[in-house]
């Protein structure tokens, strides 16, 4: 497994982290500017990119560059390598990503009328939307989002505009390095985390309990985001002891476990829209609760975070450690399904540990190419081989990191 890790580690640090995205299409000054601001054009644009297996991204101008959540796991791998040995090396990288990660967050401005409503939230290279557009002080925290314009079938996202997601997992990664390594630097800006959540994203409210919008400028309510959120805010309560964190944070898993169905499997969402069962975000959603288990909450969830442990590990995965994308079907194989699976499984000592062979075994050995890098999906009769720094590198780099 060393190997693996140090040839992965070569490439990333080659391109020193910067890369390709499946969703950067709008990036590309030529189909930006050709998708005249059309929302299905957008879609198309991102989906034709992302689905072709050759990479025509320097033919359409598209650049390479740092992917905010990308950073967040390469930070979290080095700080979990030099958990493991006081690397100086690691260190130099573990601060140089620090500074990378502190220039491109976007802060947010604490002003209760903008809550609750669709102002677009944005900032950094976002200029060119100016409706809403406004500048943040800080004073409501701040969070990360891409490094690309991208858009849904609900709504349109401009680049930077943080997201509940990439906030969480960067801070998880900052709390971890902070505790690693010592680094205050790290924990300063895991901080504002918190009122970012608090303050800057939508909620739905249902019986008492919470759930977190995916971005502040949507009203889309998704199982993992929403647990996520939560689980950053129960570990920053830890350290705050702000009892404000520990009661929203408490709201918001009670949302998703009574969502949860018997079978301890999650819809993505409980919009009729989003009503699939996927391999990673099960795993989100189960990495999440572990954390509220981990700190001594919730513990009237445990016989439910379990069945949800049994279902992942049951329906996820074919014999010999293949990953299923879907709990009903196994194409495509994305490396981020093995890769969140080792990352969760490595945490569950030696009941699992058969199983998290397996799984990294066949990532390594279907997804790894000779140089290093990890493919992005195998499909039934082809591959699709394009090396995307944040999807497949930085996720293969938290796993390999987090099997140690």
């Amino acid at each position: 497994m060393i190997q693996p890790l140090e040839k992965l580690k070569s490439y990333i640090e080659k391109d020193q982290f910067a890369g390709y995205d499946p969703y950067d299409a709008l990036n590309s000054p030529l189909l930006s500017g050709l998708s005249f601001g059309n929302k299905y054009l957008r879609i198309a644009f991102t989906q034709g990119l992302k689905r072709l297996p050759a990479n025509l991204r320097p033919l359409f101008l598209v650049p390479k560059d740092y992917n905010p959540k990308g950073l967040g796991l390469f930070l979290w791998g080095y700080a979990k390598l030099y958990s493991v040995k006081k690397n100086a090396e690691y260190l130099v990288q573990i601060e140089k990503i620090l500074g990378l990660l502190d220039g491109c967050k976007t802060s947010m401005l604490l002003d209760s009328s903008l809550r609750g409503n669709d102002k677009r939230w944005g900032g950094n290279d976002s200029a060119e939307l100016d409706t809403g557009l406004r500048r943040y002080d800080g004073r409501a925290g701040h969070g990360w989002g891409y490094n690309f314009d991208w858009q849904s079938r609900a709504f349109f996202v401009p680049k930077y505009t943080p997201t509940v997601v990439n906030s969480s997992f960067i801070g998880h990664a900052l709390l971890d390095t902070f505790t690693f390594t010592g680094l205050s630097k790290a924990r300063e800006m895991a901080l504002p985390i918190g009122n970012f959540i608090l303050h800057g994203l939508h909620r739905h409210q249902e019986n008492g309990t919470i759930c977190f919008s995916y971005t502040p400028i949507d009203h889309y309510f998704v199982h993992n985001a929403n647990l996520l959120g939560a689980s950053l805010l129960i570990r920053l309560f830890k350290v705050t002891e702000k009892k404000e964190y520990r009661d929203t944070a408490l709201a918001a898993l009670a949302y998703s476990m009574k969502h949860q169905h018997p079978d301890g499997s999650w819809f993505y969402a409980e919009k009729d829209i989003s009503h699939w069962i996927d391999s990673f975000h099960t795993g989100f959603n189960l990495q999440a609760i572990r954390y509220f288990l981990d700190l001594g909450f919730a513990e009237e969830y445990r016989p439910q975070y379990e069945e949800g442990v049994r279902f992942y590990a049951d329906n996820f995965f074919l014999a010999d450690g293949t990953p299923k994308y879907y709990h009903d079907r196994v194409y495509p194989l994305d490396i981020h399904s093995p890769a969140q699976a080792v990352v969760f499984f490595s945490g569950m000592g030696k009941e699992y540990e058969e199983l998290t062979n397996k799984i990294l075994n066949w990532m390594i050995e279907n997804m790894q190419g000779p140089n290093g890098a990890f493919y992005f999906q195998k499909h039934k009769y082809y591959t699709n081989k394009i090396p995307y720094m944040r999807w497949g590198q930085a996720w293969a780099y938290h796993a390999l990191t987090e099997y140690l």
